[in-house]
Parts: C-alpha cells; structure tokens; sequence
C-alpha cells in the first residue's frame, strides 16, 4: 500500500483529535473547532477508520427524540502516526527570516 503525505485537512483533524487523544469526539464538534464542512470531514473520518487509525461507535442520546451519533477517537496506531505526521508537516514548512548558519 502506497502511503502519502496526509492533506491539510487530514492534519487539522489529526491535531483536533490529538489535543483530547481519550476523549470521544462527534463529526459536529469537529466541523466547529476545526471549520471544515461535513463533505470534506467526514471522508477523512472515514479513510481514517478504515486505515486503523480511529476507532468509532455509536454513542445513544441520552435526551429522547435526539438520534445517536457517530463517535471519534484514535487508536494507538492513530496517535503514533498523527504525532509522526504532524511533526513532519512542521519540519516541512519553510522558516521565513531564518538564515542558514
């Protein structure tokens, strides 16, 4: 399997999910903190899941009449490869005003 560099967005929910790594996280408290759309959120939720990364499940309301949500966290692969990811995108991004020594 080909492995690429995670987008941008991959990234920013990498980052979301890492700042609470044991906490369950809804779809919807995601698209608030993070700002991107539900069409590109949950894709990347998705080919998360499928890659191992993130476990989810099905959380009941505990209000009558609210539907259950879907729930996000990373698994122990998924916080090795988010810390590894997002350590890499930061040694990737070019340094303005820095001079080389």
């Amino acid at each position: 399997m080909r492995h690429r560099k995670p987008s941008r967005q991959t990234l920013a929910v990498l980052q979301a999910l890492l700042s609470r790594p044991a906490d369950w996280r809804y779809g919807y408290d995601l698209t608030k903190d993070i700002g991107l759309k539900s069409g590109t959120l949950y894709p990347v939720l998705m080919r998360l899941a499928d890659q191992g990364l993130l476990e989810s499940e099905w959380h009941v309301s505990d209000r009558p009449g609210t539907p259950a949500r879907h729930a996000y966290r990373l698994t122990r692969a998924g916080l090795a490869f988010a810390h590894a990811s997002i350590d890499a995108a930061a040694e990737a991004r070019p340094r303005h005003g820095i001079a080389p020594a």
